[in-house]
């Protein structure tokens, strides 16, 4: 199996014929396909549905997701698990009444996966537990942990099934589920199926996250098997490209039109300091960029956290991934972002485990509730163009300027100002917001808060105003400037 490449220097092989042979297959659409023919699951035989309250049909969705997605095992992989209804594909919770679906889900935001990995998601339940016995809370505040309960119910419940499936068929996938994702994970292999199989029951539940720093999460992993021999590096690199091939399982073998959003918004961020500040390029980092040099997989966009200090053979290897095309290794300056997170008044040690959501606006993963505001900056500058006659390019541009901060300013009041007021309880959201239950178990804050993703559950809440068309507003003054007053 040869896959294209846009050099003149042929891409490498280093995985064995098997696996590059699925890595075609799910790249020319055979899982997502296959999805696309079981859309969601029908909530038609719930009794009295429509007379539940909107947590409560959330919930019934989350668990009969569970029970009846289709459960799918791949003759090569080495990992399990996998979002087999086709609707979530549509960033929407793959549950139907009457033929509609119920809800749209959740995408721009990484989730937390360190307690998963490092405590196991057994340690949900506990915090829940403990949580739920504050006399203080509110009936909302009860039925939203509830609602975290029923969405740990229902991973336990597709978990269930994984391993009834693997229990003959594939006996190392099953001694791999009987330790995680609910117990810590012991080694490479496990702390890699604990990462997928979280990932995938959160998108299989119709939510796009990012996986954000995979090489910060892995890497101490592969190190220690690497150093006590139980695993090579050859091994841990086709563990690793069936991670990667298996994020390929939405593609379509047919591109949907009317769409870019193609990727799915399943970033992956490599390198970078630690929130001690110390490099963490490791032997992760350079598995993945081989990885994606051999297969052309671009389903996970892959951006590089660069400082002053990254290592000489990095910035090698990701010219190397480069030259074969695809768009499929971007960068950050770090140092640069560090810099305006400080300004933004992030903690040093927070701002240096910053991510992206899934797209490419920075945030810190599993600490964020993320949205953003797009608006033309072009138009405004036409609009104030033709208010009046400017007697110089300065006074047109500060004429500019105005209109942006009125427009910012409304952004600010809509967005924040009259979107959350301040209650004894804590912050809370001035409207009704859909349920995000299955996306607020994994984002630090929410069981401490007893507050939903979309309800200032989450450490940070960040509402980010994105201007389009600033490069037109310079070009636009550069040609005035030389074409009117000089």
């Amino acid at each position: 199996m040869i896959f294209s490449t846009a050099a003149d220097t042929p891409r490498p092989i280093r995985l064995t014929e098997s696996i590059r042979k699925w890595a075609n297959d799910s790249l020319h659409g055979k899982y997502g396909d296959e999805a696309k023919k079981t859309p969601n699951v029908s909530l038609d035989h719930i009794e009295n549905f429509e007379a539940l309250n909107v947590l409560e049909k959330y919930n019934a969705a989350i668990l009969e997701i569970a029970e009846k997605a289709p459960v799918r095992l791949c003759e090569e992989e080495l990992l399990c698990g996998a979002a087999t209804l086709g609707d979530a594909i549509e960033h929407l919770v793959p549950a139907s009444f009457g033929g509609k679906p119920v809800y749209r889900s959740i995408s721009h935001l990484t989730i937390g996966y360190e307690k998963v990995l490092n405590e196991g998601a057994d340690a949900y339940a506990k915090e829940i537990a403990e949580r739920l016995c504050d006399p203080a809370l509110t009936e909302e505040q009860i039925a939203f942990l509830k609602s975290l309960e029923k969405v740990l119910q229902a991973f336990r419940t597709w978990h269930r099934r994984y391993l009834n499936a693997t229990e003959t068929a594939r006996p190392d996938l099953h001694a791999l589920l009987k330790q995680v994702p609910f117990s810590p994970a012991r080694n490479f292999r496990e702390a890699l199926q604990s990462l997928w199989f979280t990932f995938a029951f959160v998108r299989l539940c119709g939510n796009w996250p990012g996986i954000g720093r995979i090489d910060l999460l892995l890497g101490e992993h592969l190190k220690r098997d690497l150093q006590n021999g139980t695993l090579t590096l050859e091994e841990a690199r086709a563990l690793l490209a069936s991670f990667f091939i298996k994020g390929c399982e939405w593609i379509q073998s047919e591109t949907p039109l009317g769409t870019g959003d193609a990727q799915h918004y399943q970033n992956i961020v490599l390198a970078g300091v630690d929130a001690a500040g110390h490099e963490i390029t490791n032997e992760v980092t350079y598995l993945v960029l081989d990885i994606v040099e051999e297969l052309p997989i671009a389903d996970f966009p892959i951006t590089v956290r660069l400082n002053k200090n990254s290592p000489s053979l990095l910035k090698k290897r990701m010219a190397e991934v480069m030259r074969h095309g695809g768009g499929v290794v971007a960068l950050y300056n770090e140092d640069l972002i560090l810099r305006a997170l400080q300004t933004l008044d992030y903690p040093a040690e927070e701002a240096r485990g910053f991510a992206n959501d899934g797209c490419w606006e920075i945030q810190i993963p599993g600490k964020t509730d993320f949205s953003y505001i797009p608006f033309d900056a072009l138009q405004i500058f036409n609009r104030v163009l033709n208010e009046k006659n400017y007697s110089s390019t300065e006074e047109l541009y500060q004429a500019f300027c105005i209109g942006l901060k009125e427009t910012v300013g409304i952004i600010y009041r809509q967005k924040i100002a009259d979107a959350f007021v301040q209650t004894e309880s804590g912050w809370k959201s001035t409207t009704p917001q859909r349920p995000t239950s299955v996306v607020s178990l994994f984002e630090e804050g929410c069981i401490e808060n007893a507050r939903a993703y979309r309800d200032h559950g989450t450490k940070y809440v960040v509402r980010s105003p994105h201007i389009g068309g600033a490069p037109d507003v310079a070009n636009s003054l550069y040609a005035i400037e030389k074409l009117v007053f000089e």
